[in-house]
């Protein structure tokens, strides 16, 4: 397991790269760590890939010398580390980074072999405005990293990982040492990846939590991301947004299985 750093425009961002074989790269949602992939990584790894899990712009190892941290930004990114690392790559994303792989795999089709979109944001929720107005109130300070973690633990409902208290002290730190970056990244608009997925040849893979509360229908929201991408679907009964986290029993052969066949028809 290798930390280093890609440089990308503007600035530079954590790379833990780990493993040998062909390349993963697993990026987090807003607010979360790259550790969010704590429980996908070592099984990859043991399949046979060599996976980089990138911090986002201004999250956890990241610098925060950026002029923008939306989902376009964050595409760049993730093909900067394809290109740096050797693609093409399968790209794994959570929230807001599926909907930069959504654009990154549309941009550079010969640098994505696949994807896979968890707890996915492709496009934005009805009412996002309004609710983006609120979010920007709450996270003033000083109240606004309380009010993250409420959202972010109302997140993940139901039964959380043994380890949920040391991740999230890790996530709570970040956002309170990167809290610049968090609060502009909480600004982006997904919009450019709905454009995208019309652009998309990449075969995908969608994993949504039933119980997802960034969605009044999680269900209905990946099965139509499924017929956008005409992508493959795991609705995972009882869990939230972060599915790879509450139920990897259930995500890591689903994207292991997926992968196997993304290579078998390669």
């Amino acid at each position: 397991m290798t930390l280093s750093h890609i440089r990308t425009e503007g600035g530079r961002v954590a790379v833990e790269l780990t493993g040998e074989g062909p390349l993963v790269v697993c990026m987090p949602g807003m607010g979360d760590l790259r550790s969010a992939y704590r429980f996908l990584v070592p099984a990859l790894v043991e399949a046979g890939y060599r996976v980089a899990a990138v911090d986002l712009r201004g999250h956890g190892d990241s610098d925060d010398d950026f002029a923008s941290f939306d989902d376009e930004a964050a595409a760049r990114d993730l093909l900067a580390v394809v290109q740096e690392l050797g693609g093409p790559a399968i790209l794994v994303g959570s929230s807001m980074a599926a909907g930069a792989a959504v654009i990154a795999a549309a941009a550079r089709p010969e640098l994505v072999s696949a994807l896979v979109l968890l707890g996915p944001f492709v496009r934005d929720p009805s009412g996002s405005r309004a609710l983006g107005l609120l979010m920007r109130l709450a996270l003033l300070r000083p109240w606004g990293p309380a009010v993250w973690r409420s959202y972010y633990r109302s997140l993940l409902p139901g039964t959380k990982p043994a380890d949920y208290a040391e991740q999230e002290r890790a996530m709570l730190a970040s956002v309170r040492r990167h809290w610049r970056s968090f609060v502009h990244t909480t600004r982006t608009t997904h919009a450019p990846a709905e454009a995208a997925l019309p652009r998309v040849t990449a075969p995908a893979l969608v994993v949504m939590g039933s119980a997802d509360g960034d969605w009044k229908d999680p269900a209905a929201e990946a099965a139509w991301i499924g017929e956008q991408l005409r992508a493959d679907v795991l609705v995972v009964d009882g869990v939230g947004h972060y599915p790879m986290v509450q139920a990897p029993d259930q995500v890591n052969p689903a994207v292991l299985e997926f992968a196997r066949r993304v290579a078998a028809s390669a």
